[in-house]
């Protein structure tokens, strides 16, 4: 009798721990868009960009501008052309086309600025042009297809691709997914700088859910998957780097080419982004970040140095239009 009494206790007990995983599994957020083969998505995108940057060199700049305030406005259409085959919506690959509905640059400099007028020009020319491309798992771009040929000009390609990435994957969230509350961090090496070293190092927080149209301001319209809400999450990220601020900070390529950097590039910033819990789909993002810069590069060979020193803050919003939205 004892024997089936604790045999009991023991199956009622062992039950209540399983049911408490299944319960702490399930509140468990795994956060991947899902999308329908045909559907159309629009997002604007609204962003302003204000730089104080100046450059000590041994010839004289042509363009002497230093202080840019940069604005643009772009309403971005995607259509889900195809989507292969996967055992889960977190694997597929997705083939897009994107739409340039609205694109609008303006900058204004404190002298003759040639090269902001053509980054402007760049960007108004992309109205009515498309460009192809896949979506791999983890939110990676591949198969670009359309793209060199409506933007030649590799800041203006890089920009686009860097907002189709924040559509995507705004945030990095764990393997595992996120519970209400939960924080983490996580951090990617910056590369294509002039300094060696420097980490993008993010501080992320699942902060609430709530109504999407809440999050993204828009009022009086349906959202899809609006009855499920949208998951709220807060990123705050430095720019920094490792090891010691006197150690020698020339990347590779630089030394292969006779030259040496030193100096500091720094950064700060946050962004909070509103994910659909039904879709996956990003809802809205607001972002604000600070860049500060002084840094060397000097000729091992000859002395000659360009010394640049400036500050860059960006604001970014986004936000998916809903249907009724035209």
């Amino acid at each position: 009798m004892r024997q089936s009494l604790q045999f009991g206790l023991a199956s009622i007990l062992l039950l209540c721990l399983v049911s408490a995983a299944s319960a702490r599994n399930a509140q468990r957020l795994r956060i991947a868009p899902r999308f329908v083969k045909g559907e159309t998505l629009r997002y604007s995108i609204d962003t302003s960009t204000s730089s104080n940057e100046h450059d000590v060199t041994p010839v004289i700049n042509p363009e002497g501008a230093s202080e840019y305030r940069e604005s643009m406005s772009l309403v971005l259409r995607l259509e889900v052309l195809d989507i292969a085959p996967a055992a889960s919506p977190a694997q597929e690959l997705v083939r897009f086309r994107v739409i340039f509905e609205q694109a609008n640059s303006g900058s204004q400099a404190n002298a003759y600025a040639p090269r902001a007028d053509a980054f402007d020009d760049a960007i108004n020319s992309l109205k009515g042009h498309s460009f192809e491309f896949s979506l791999q798992p983890g939110g990676k771009l591949e198969d670009v297809q359309g793209l060199d040929r409506i933007a030649p000009q590799r800041d203006v390609a890089a920009r686009v691709l860097s907002w189709l990435h924040v559509l995507f994957a705004p945030v990095e969230i764990p393997a595992r997914g996120i519970t209400l509350g939960q924080k983490w961090t996580n951090e990617r090496q910056l590369t294509d700088l002039p300094l060696k070293g420097l980490v993008w190092r993010n501080e992320s927080a699942y902060l609430r859910n709530e109504p999407c149209a809440a999050s993204s301001g828009v009022k009086g319209v349906q959202f899809p998957g609006e009855s499920a809400g949208c998951a709220v999450l807060l990123t705050r990220f430095r720019v920094l780097r490792h090891g010691s601020d006197h150690s020698d900070a020339t990347p590779e390529i630089y030394i292969h080419n006779g030259l040496r950097t030193s100096g500091q590039w720094t950064g700060s910033g946050e962004s909070l982004d509103a994910i659909s819990l039904e879709s996956g789909l990003l809802v809205s993002s607001t972002q604000t970040a600070t860049q500060d810069m002084d840094y060397e590069i000097r000729s091992a060979i000859s002395g000659s140095a360009i010394h640049h020193t400036g500050q860059m803050t960006t604001q970014t919003e986004i936000t998916l239009l809903p249907p009724a939205v035209r």
